[in-house]
């Protein structure tokens, strides 16, 4: 077996923690700014930058598990790059369908 790239005790829980926090901002901007129709460049450029991130932890998983290393060092590579990736992807479209209604409600408001 190869040397480890980490040590998965110590920084295991790394991956996951910064999906985490990414997750938290971006759902906290969203819930805020998008039914408001603010901010639509930082959130949507946040909602991104999650992607990018998740897609890297995803492929450093799959170049990890592909290299034969434990299972601790792929697996808190592969899950919050799969659960990342999914998520944000998931969620993209839906935070732009959000901001559209919102500058809809405000074109409405004006023609008023």
């Amino acid at each position: 077996m190869e040397q480890a790239w980490f040590n998965a005790i110590l920084y295991g829980w790394l991956p996951g923690t910064i999906i985490g926090c990414l997750g938290g901002i971006i759902g906290t901007a969203a819930g805020v700014l998008a039914p408001r129709g603010k901010a639509r460049r930082f959130v949507l450029s946040l909602q991104l930058s999650a992607i990018v991130i998740s897609a890297a932890f995803l492929a450093a998983g799959v170049a990890a598990l592909a290299a034969s290393q434990p299972y601790a060092v792929w697996y808190s590579l592969l899950l919050p790059g799969i659960g990342g990736s999914v998520l944000f992807c998931a969620l993209f479209p839906l935070l732009r369908r959000s901001y559209a209604q919102a500058e809809m409600r405000k074109s409405k408001a004006a023609d008023l």
